[in-house]
């Protein structure tokens, strides 16, 4: 089938969060900038979901839903053969995203003064967890190498030895530096964990979006410890620009785990999501992964495209590889700007983006870019940024 990659979606209307913060920012904007900011993407979904959703919506009454054995099927037949996880029905808590998930799993596994430890530049919500309920964020920065990021292991073992320790959020791959973990790191870090009593919250939201070349291993998968020891965090979102619909498959092994995150999501949440995120959900994994494979190629070809403009035009930054999600990470410290004037430069180029601080100290002087969007608006965008920056060269 031939998929739509290129059709430009006014959403200034829609309530998306990224066009609104764009909006804001520049209240002229035209409709033919599309912001690169917020990880959705600017694709309509699969149309194999948006078909199967108007006969589910036609057809179906829409009243108290769980979970069918259909939608099961679907999240384990995806795991397994997209990911060659073996996981169970019963170790499912289906949640309103993995944000929710690990906000509740920090909440329940952990007390005030005990430490959470992250690996910045990382996804902000990553930080606001850790510091929520008094507890600690603890910092194992990943060490920043000439064209990657590597974990401090040294760092991770010292910090994982105090007591007070007792939780690790880890993000594979990672958002925003687009590094897909080995196999041998993830070893070394449940390795580590294992014999210090930490829990992994695991979350791979992005765990589908992996670039041709590379390789992804789930962290559950790397050894029958690893898969006791974590909450391994999944959804459709990422993967299928169903953000919108607020839905994730948290499998848990352990049952004392999987019970504390069921009665704490009993306290805030519906006792199950709504029936039609089941149903897009199920829809993607049974009928959208020719969709995928298609976007795949688009993100990959997007990436080439920006290193490619950049090296050429502005050869003062430079980009990180993306061998997974749709994020890509680029370093302007060359450029010689102070964050300030960083920001005041997008914003003449009409580039919305991510400014790399958000994701803590180390991303300063970085933007994170999301490619998920079509390759006239990404030219555009980057013929923008060249044009704003010449002056300055």
């Amino acid at each position: 089938m031939d998929y739509d990659f290129t059709s430009y979606i006014d959403r200034s209307a829609d309530g998306s969060d990224k066009w609104r913060m764009m909006q804001e920012l520049d209240p002229g904007v035209g409709k033919d900038v599309l912001p690169m900011s917020i990880a959705d993407m600017e694709f309509l979904t699969a149309p194999e979901i948006r078909e199967g959703l108007k006969t589910f919506i036609d057809t179906t009454i829409q009243g108290y839903t769980g979970p069918t054995q259909r939608y099961f099927d679907a999240v384990l037949g995806w795991q397994e053969r997209r990911h060659g996880y073996h996981g169970k029905k019963e170790w499912i808590v289906t949640t309103s995203g993995v944000i929710s998930a690990f906000f509740l799993l920090v909440r329940e596994l952990t007390g005030p003064g005990d430490g959470i430890i992250i690996q910045q530049p990382v996804y902000p919500p990553f930080a606001a967890a850790a510091s929520s309920g008094g507890r600690v964020l603890v910092n194992n920065a990943l060490i920043e190498k000439a064209d990657t990021y590597e974990m401090d292991f040294r760092d991770l073992e010292e910090k994982a030895r105090d007591p007070r320790n007792k939780v690790l959020i880890l993000c594979n791959p990672h958002n925003p530096v687009g590094k897909v973990w080995s196999r041998e790191d993830l070893e070394r870090v449940v390795e580590i964990c294992a014999a210090n009593g930490v829990f992994i919250i695991d979350d791979e939201i992005h765990n589908d979006l992996i670039m041709p070349g590379y390789r992804h291993t789930p962290l559950p998968t790397v050894s029958p410890e690893a898969s006791r020891i974590c909450a391994y965090c999944t959804a459709p979102s990422k993967t299928f620009n169903l953000a919108g619909m607020q839905l994730s498959n948290i499998f848990i092994e352990d049952e004392a785990v999987r019970e504390k995150l069921l009665e704490a999501k009993r306290g805030i949440m519906p006792m199950s999501q709504t029936s039609v995120s089941y149903e897009a959900c199920r829809l993607a994994y049974d009928r959208a992964e020719g969709w995928l494979e298609a976007l795949l190629q688009v993100i990959a070809g997007n990436a080439r495209y920006v290193k490619e403009f950049l090296a050429e035009r502005i050869p003062q930054a430079r980009c990180y590889p993306l061998e997974g999600t749709y994020l890509l990470w680029v370093d302007f410290r060359g450029l010689g700007l102070s964050r300030e004037e960083l920001e005041a430069l997008m914003l003449r180029a009409k580039l919305f983006l991510d400014d790399g601080s958000i994701f803590g100290e180390a991303g300063t002087g970085f933007q994170r870019i999301a490619l998920a969007l079509p390759r006239p608006a990404l030219e555009a965008a980057m013929e923008r940024l060249a044009q704003a920056w010449r002056p300055q060269g």
